[in-house]
Parts: C-alpha cells; structure tokens; sequence
C-alpha cells in the first residue's frame, strides 16, 4: 500500500530572522511523521524583500523535502495560501504562518484529527499570547459578527492554521474568487471537522505582517464576500430614517388641522432632513460601491498569483486549476511554462 503525503504550505514575507528556527522545527516534526508518512514543506515566498528568498533556496538544496515557490510580487497572505493549495502535491496539506505564533510541533496533532477520520482540522486557539488588548477585542467582535452575519461557518479563534483533506482541497480549487478569505471559504465548505486546540506563542521575531489597516481590509473581504447582509441595512436605514420624518409630517398636519395653527416652516427642519437622508445615501453608495468593484475585479479574470521561480527538489507540483498559461523558472529544473495561478 502506498504511503500517504502530508504536504505543509508555509506564506513568507520578509521572515528571515525566523526561518532558520521554523526550518529546524519543521525538520524535527518531518521526522517524527517519517515512520508513517512522506512528508514535505512548501515555502511560499510572496515578495520578500529580504532574505527570505536566499534562505529558503539553500534549505531546498540542504533538504529534499523542502521546496520553495516564489512569487513575482506580495501579492497578499490570502493569494500565497491559495497558491499552496492550487500547486500543492499531497493527500493532506497543511497551512501555517512562519512566524512561529504557530507551534509546528501541532501538526501532529492536526494529523491525528486527519486520521480519526475529519476532513478539515482546524488549529483553534486557547490563548493568544503577546497580541494587544486591543487586537483580541476586535478581534473578537468581528468574529461574532460575522457568526451571525455570514454563509459561512468560521469559529472564533481560528486562524489559517489549518489541515486540509485532498478532497477538501480540490472543492475549495473551484472558487474562483478574487478578494478571499479563505478561512470563511473553509467555513463553507462543509465536510466533517475537527478542531485542534493550542495556544498561541508570541511573535519569534520580526513584525507583524497584519497592521491594522490590512486586518480592516481583510475583514471587508471577510463580510462583502460571505454576506448580503451590508446591503440589505439599506432597508433598516430607510425604515428608521422615514419614520421620524412621517411622525413630523403627522405632527404639522395635527397642528394645521385641528388647531389651526400654521405649519412649522424653517431652515432647520430641512437642514436635518438633508444631512440624514444624504449621509445614509453616502454611505450605502460606499457599501454598493464595494460589492460593484469586487464585481469588477471578478470579471476582469485576472490570476491571483503570478509564480517567478521554483526551488527544490520535492515531488513536482500539482497541475493548476482550471489551467493557464504562466511562465515558472526553476532553480533545479529546466524552464517549464505549464504552471500557472487561478483565474
């Protein structure tokens, strides 16, 4: 019987103080996986600007289970994780970041849930050590929001640590989007689950790669991308903007009609009217505008990663899907032009 691949996809972005300690933790855990499984990691370096690329290329030619994937630009956390799983050979795959908030030595745990018979694993947190009171308070704010708002199961405390089944990986191949998040898409779909709890370790070094404006921009992906709800609040702010307006109007009639007094004329009246109505249609412009641009970056079918240069000698990658055209060098193969990125 042949043996089984667990493949682990690592997103990189200007992580060279930490990669040497990732690689020698990575290692050990590929060798407590060895008597069992074929194992392999798949570095994914999305426009590095250090390092990163340099380190990652020697520990491929040090360690045949190591293979690196750089892409031509940081095209984003979501698209290097997509990458992973359009390329990425293997019978189950896991994501983690390589900051080491992550403990590798998870994984274990994650693949016996894998062999109990769950075909998503998701790593959930017990604690969050080093992140702000801030972070975590929003953090979990937005979760319940979305809990309740989205067509998507995604649990508090769960990041993109995560184990997935091939069969997992080959339906979530099949969403074609642009603006992912790809933790809500794993909500979606389905299968049966298991959770992993761990807790999570502070930052081994380096910055974090999520300031604050990306966590924003991250959640409206988030919410436009799973919900109808933002546009649906149009129907509330109507209904609670009109009906104070009507209780005036019903009000001057009673003063014109029964106390014939004269209806209350003014600026202010109309001033606040015009403020309230042309603020919420400000900013359910803004909301439709965000669902019309996403519509627009749909339609264009532009890749979601552009792939410069392979390194390492592990199993060849998976073919795309569906399949395009992208130019790929290799660092220990002959130029290949049959990889490429999701439309």
């Amino acid at each position: 019987m042949a043996r089984k691949t667990i493949s682990v996809i690592v997103p990189v972005h200007n992580e060279e103080a930490v990669l040497p300690t990732l690689f020698r933790r990575l290692t050990d855990v590929l060798d407590r996986l060895a008597p069992t499984y074929d194992g392999n990691v798949f570095l994914i370096d999305d426009g590095s600007r250090d390092r990163s690329w340099e380190l990652i290329t020697a520990q491929a030619r040090h360690d045949p289970r190591y293979r690196g994937i750089r892409l031509s630009r940081n095209f984003g956390h979501q698209a290097a994780i997509s990458c992973g799983y359009e390329l990425v050979p293997g019978d189950a795959l896991v994501t983690i970041d390589a900051d080491l908030q992550d403990p590798p030595e998870v994984i274990l745990d994650l693949v016996r849930s894998w062999e109990a018979g769950h075909k998503v694993v998701l790593a959930a947190r017990r604690k969050r050590e080093g992140e702000t009171w801030f972070k975590l308070l929003t953090a979990r704010l937005f979760y319940q929001l979305l809990h309740r708002i989205a067509e998507s199961d995604a649990p508090e405390g769960v990041g993109d640590f995560r184990l997935l089944d091939r069969q997992a990986v080959d339906a979530l191949r099949q969403f074609p989007e642009t603006h992912r998040y790809v933790r809500g898409l794993v909500g979606w779909l389905g299968f049966h689950r298991g959770i992993v709890e761990y807790d999570r370790e502070p930052r081994a070094a380096g910055e974090t790669k999520y300031p604050l404006w990306k966590m924003l921009r991250l959640a409206a992906d988030a919410i436009i991308s799973l919900s109808f709800v933002p546009l649906r609040v149009a129907y509330v702010l109507a209904i609670l903007c009109t009906i104070p307006f009507l209780g005036y109007l019903a009000y001057n009639l009673i003063l014109q009609f029964y106390f014939h007094e004269p209806m209350v004329r003014g600026w202010p009246s109309l001033i606040l009217a015009t403020i309230i109505f042309g603020s919420v249609n400000l900013l359910m412009f803004g909301i439709l505008g965000e669902y019309v641009g996403r519509i627009y970056a749909e339609v264009k079918h532009r890749p979601l990663f552009i792939i410069d240069e392979v390194a390492g000698q592990a199993p060849p990658l998976s073919p795309p899907f569906p399949a395009q055209a992208a130019g790929v060098r290799s660092h220990s193969e002959a130029p290949q032009n049959h990889l490429s990125s999701p439309p």
